[in-house]
């Protein structure tokens, strides 16, 4: 079919990779950081349109047929009615917007009605709160506001020259708090209640559907966010689970249909194939190890793998509950992390070290549970960030999560899995491919670890964990 190319532009860069439509073999890759200093929380979207200039210099494009484009989550830019930005947009998991998620549950009558209505319960970062704290802080912009797009919405907007028609994907529009994977339409009215006036959606069209040719000829594919994309990238499917090993920790798995969870623990998000993707998040995963790793004095977190592998499984019965900044899966937000089985024989720094590990996956492992408990299989998981490489964290997660684990290599999967929809829309306007079947490109290469004898090991150190869990915190989690 020829070349694609695949857009990431991230919170702090643009990287673009140029694929083989076919196969899905990386020929060529262009980067650039966005001409901002740090993280704001306001950010003029033309710095992406700059940095994506910059990444694609050198021809780095020539020959390319078609640009799929994801984009950072949760990155709101409100438009006037001319098309121009009303203010920067807003971006991140933005603290100033907590009370306004709060008075959006309230306004609503509760979390279980946001999540019958759109399958989440509104969080800081999420554009139906921005929206909400826009109408109380910024009273004029709001007014202002006539259309509402988000990062990839805006990226594919420009590069087809500022259409009439705007468009979105199923993913990007699940993580909005005003469309529901549950019914694929939008909640007009819950822009509305948060905005204070009505606003021109986006059009959400299929994971196979071209949003538009440019002048140039070159086809752009719908575009979709960064976790879509990445899972896209991976190849993940029915069956399979993502671990995301951040400061704070994630898990996601495919799944034919959307789960709505009374208890705000379950995210309803939908993916860039049709199907939904259900994510359950932790507030506690990388953070609990740094903060054991200083606590010890230790440099570094291979430091504190190579002391954890010291100790034995069970950490000499010492438990870590890592819920050191609150805890949203169970929801515990204002509690503060536990040490628990502390005896002579157990208060030595390498049982420590494993404790804080077992911690970190055990806490995880309850959020696959979340899952599991609504009826989703998950067979084998994927396991991604820099900690997944940790020799500690490789030898307890098979046992501890009770699944395959998979640890891809790294590279830029969100890239590729744009690319990979550009790949899709291409063959489906060539009538190439079909349009409810993505391109079977190479998965991603991988170490596979299974859980082996150790299975029955792994699930007796959970027990351990789950015993403290529940004389610490009774009732806190049910799935």
């Amino acid at each position: 079919m020829g070349i694609v190319a695949g857009l990431d532009s991230s919170p702090e860069f643009t990287r673009i990779v140029v694929c083989d439509a076919d196969t899905g073999a990386v020929i060529r890759q262009g980067y650039a950081p966005h001409p901002v200093e740090g993280r704001p929380s306001d950010v003029d979207p033309q710095a992406w349109l700059l940095s994506l200039g910059e990444a694609a210099g050198g021809g780095l494009l020539e020959g390319v047929q078609a640009i799929g484009v994801s984009a950072q989550q949760n990155a709101l830019v409100p438009l006037d009615a001319q098309g121009n930005t009303v203010r920067p947009a807003l971006v991140g998991g933005d603290k100033r917007a907590q009370v306004a998620a709060a008075d959006l549950v309230d306004a609503l009558g509760g979390k279980e009605a946001w999540a019958q209505a759109v399958g989440c319960v509104p969080q800081a970062a999420q554009p139906v709160t921005k929206l909400r704290w826009l109408a109380k802080n910024e009273p004029e912009n709001a007014l202002r506001t006539a259309v509402l797009l988000q990062a990839h919405d805006w990226l594919v907007w420009q590069l087809l020259g500022r259409p009439v028609r705007r468009t979105t994907d199923r993913g990007g529009a699940s993580g909005t708090g005003y469309w529901s994977a549950a019914t694929g339409a939008y909640r007009p009215d819950l822009v509305e209640l948060a905005l204070g006036h009505q606003a021109i959606l986006p059009e959400v069209i299929g994971p196979s559907d071209a949003a538009g040719t440019t002048p140039e000829g070159l086809l752009i594919s719908a575009g979709t966010g960064e976790t879509m994309a990445a899972a896209f990238g991976l190849g993940i499917g029915l069956g399979d689970a993502v671990v995301s090993l951040g400061a704070s920790g994630s898990v996601m798995a495919v799944h034919p249909e959307a789960l709505a969870d009374q208890a705000g623990m379950i995210t309803s998000l939908a993916d860039a194939t049709g199907m939904h993707l259900p994510v359950v998040t932790t507030l506690n995963a990388v953070r609990a190890l740094r903060g054991t790793a200083e606590l010890l004095g230790l440099p570094d977190l291979e430091s504190l793998s190579d002391l954890a592998m010291k100790s034995t499984p069970g950490a000499h019965g010492l438990v870590l509950l890592p819920y050191l900044e609150g805890e949203r899966t169970p929801n515990l937000p204002h509690t503060a992390g536990t040490l628990a089985g502390l005896r002579r024989e157990s208060m030595k720094p390498e049982h420590l070290a494993r404790a804080a590990f077992e911690g970190m996956l055990c806490g995880l492992a309850d959020a696959l549970d979340v899952l599991r408990g609504r009826g989703v299989e998950v067979r084998r998981i994927f396991l991604l960030g820099p900690a997944a490489e940790l020799h500690a964290v490789q030898a307890s997660a098979p046992s501890l999560f009770g699944a395959q684990v998979v640890v891809p290599q790294p590279a830029d999967y969100t890239a590729i899995g744009a690319a990979r929809q550009a790949a899709w829309a291409l063959g489906v306007s060539q009538g190439t491919l079909d349009p409810r079947t993505p391109p079977a490109w190479q998965g991603a290469a991988a170490q596979v670890l299974e859980p082996g004898e150790e299975l029955a090991v792994g699930q007796a150190v959970r027990q351990q964990f789950t015993a403290v869990r529940e004389q610490t915190h009774p009732g806190a989690f049910r799935v």
